[in-house]
């Protein structure tokens, strides 16, 4: 068959966008290291100024801003009261005021380019053929793309996600802002020149009032699209309520989703409705305001709140001792082990920064130096291609666990004991989890060597909670079933399953579960790291806490019982 491709050589248009963003991370790491430090502080002192402000103060002082701005209209101020109590009934006050930060600098960044910018595409048709397709591209184009750049430029954390945010939800203010401008009546704009307006006269004082309807409109989308980012920015270690909705997608939680999902509803929802308020037309502006007393109120209000966050700030001394930055990959064993170790050090007087990442993501960013440590590092196989890229950069502590087993594995009633005994069971489908993961590949791998492919086998990449909220409700009906499974893992303590045995070793052999850190940790942070070399725990005691929060608990609480009931053990970590 006629293929018109095979004419024309590959275009390596993949290589040279490798090769252009390798040049600009070699020539321009200065730059990007300088706009991650100030990016970092920025962000870092507008969330704790709002975090120092009593929640108690946050939420009545909102309320009565929303009362102000919309009168007799109770049905805002009272959604806003009741939406940030149960936010914080739900214990996520300190990520509402990350996510929130995020979203208002990724705006405030938009609109700062996205406005002069729509308005010299109106003035200038070549500027406005020029940027427009540059536009098209921009939301076209799947945002989880925008973090390959991002992490390359700005490692992880919440700079990257605000620089993704900023891409993402740029077009809409940039092309309001044009659409605004060029609807302004042309009478109006020849009647500004006959009386000999100039052009700034003419922009501020007739063009600009007139559009600013549509251009509000445009920074209200773009309002909407930051916030719908904050999922996504969280895969690259932003902050804030995307990690819950993250953690319970990877984890199959309905529960936690629906919570913090619910809290991004909330913040929204005020968002929209303040800004859309904030929108007034010039005949509302013309009409001369018959309530003095609604600034003076909203003066007074801004003014206890900032009161607030100043005596909180200054009667809040800290005693801790190192600040210590843990990224780990979000399976089961990995969230005991990393919330184990993290509540520990916090009982120690640490401060802990506990972020979740991908599998990939997590070897680089303590490469680059962007985090501390991680306990997390499976080898010799899982982790074998991430180990040997970037061995040279980290420092391998050792175990911290050993006798880790990865496999397919399968319930105790099917009548299969080998990879190789596979014919047509479970729709001759392995569920897998992450793409990215060393099982997922170890599978793949196995697939081959045994032959399967060629009798329509396949792996079905998930995540380890969808793969585990398949494997309960095939065990349930009895059904056959395949899965990627790794030991310690709470499925093995819930089920009686059974790995199939690898005579071609696919998988490998035994694992261990190892601590890595960047390479000057030891000489910036000894007492830390000596914490990290020395903590070592067994399956059993990982089974227990996974078991725990398997069972309904936090992470946090089902090590916080662990350590409780190991403390002499917890205690020798830090001797």
């Amino acid at each position: 068959m006629f293929v018109l491709a095979n004419l024309f050589p590959k275009i390596p248009l993949g290589p040279w966008v490798d090769s252009g963003i390798d040049w600009l991370t070699a020539h321009l790491s200065g730059l990007f290291d300088a706009i991650q430090k100030g990016g970092n502080a920025v962000m870092d002192t507008m969330t704790g100024a709002l975090s120092a402000i009593p929640v108690w103060l946050f939420i009545i002082g909102i309320t009565i801003f929303a009362i102000l701005m919309f009168g007799k209209k109770w049905g805002v101020p009272f959604f806003t009261f009741i939406g940030l109590i149960i936010v914080e009934n739900q214990g996520l006050w300190s990520d509402l005021m990350s996510t929130f930060t995020l979203v208002i600098i990724s705006s405030l960044i938009s609109v700062i380019i996205g406005v002069p910018l729509g308005i010299w595409m109106a003035k200038n048709e070549t500027v406005n053929k020029i940027i427009q397709p540059i536009l098209d591209f921009m939301q076209t184009m799947p945002a989880f793309v925008y973090l390959i750049p991002a992490v390359a430029f700005f490692g992880i954390g919440v700079v990257p996600g605000v620089f993704a945010s900023v891409i993402f939800a740029l077009p809409p203010t940039v092309r309001m802002s044009n659409l605004g401008i060029r609807q302004v009546p042309t009478d109006l704009v020849e009647a500004a020149d006959s009386f000999g307006s100039t052009g700034k006269q003419k922009l501020f004082k007739v063009e600009l009032p007139l559009a600013q309807g549509t251009i509000f409109s445009g920074i209200n989308q773009t309002l909407m699209l930051a916030l719908s980012m904050v999922v996504i920015a969280s895969m690259i270690g932003a902050p804030g309520l995307g990690r819950g909705v993250l953690s319970a997608v990877q984890n199959a939680d309905i529960g936690k989703g629906f919570v913090n999902g619910f809290s991004l509803v909330v913040l929204a929802i005020i968002i929209d409705r303040f800004t859309q308020k904030l929108n007034r037309t010039p005949a509302d502006k013309s009409t001369p305001s018959k309530h003095h007393w609604k600034g003076w109120t909203a003066l007074a209000v801004a003014v206890a709140m900032i009161g607030g966050g100043v005596v909180t700030s200054l009667t809040s001394a800290s005693s801790q001792k190192e600040s210590v930055k843990l990224v780990y990959v979000q399976w089961d064993s990995e969230v005991a082990s990393s919330n184990v170790l993290a509540q520990a050090m916090r009982q120690h007087g640490y401060q802990v920064d506990l972020t979740p990442l991908d599998n990939s993501i997590m070897w680089q960013s303590i490469a680059n130096g962007q985090a501390d440590a991680s306990v997390s590092a499976w080898l010799p196989n899982t982790h074998k291609a991430q180990y040997k890229k970037y061995k040279n950069d980290i420092d391998l502590l050792g175990p911290n666990l050993k006798g880790a087993t990865t496999g397919l594995v399968v319930p105790k009633y099917m009548n299969v004991d080998s990879i190789a005994d596979l014919k047509s069971e479970a729709g001759k489908k392995v569920t897998a989890i992450e793409p990215g993961a060393g099982v997922t590949k170890g599978a793949e791998k196995a697939i081959k060597d045994y032959g399967l492919n060629s009798q329509g086998w396949q792996v079905t990449p998930s995540s380890s909670g969808a793969m585990a909220v398949a494997l309960g409700k095939a065990i349930k009906a009895k059904q056959d079933i395949v899965v990627t499974g790794w030991e310690p893992h709470w499925m093995f303590q819930k089920y009686d399953l059974k790995y199939l045995k690898d005579p071609k070793k696919s998988f490998g052999g035994a694992e261990t579960i190892n601590t890595m850190t960047r390479k000057d940790l030891k000489q910036d942070k000894p007492d830390a790291y000596k914490v990290l070399k020395k903590f070592k725990w067994t399956k059993e005691d990982m089974g227990k806490v996974m078991l725990d929060i398997q069972n309904g608990k936090s992470a946090k609480q089902a090590a916080n019982t662990w350590i409780k009931n190991n403390q002499s053990k917890v205690d020798s970590w830090f001797k």
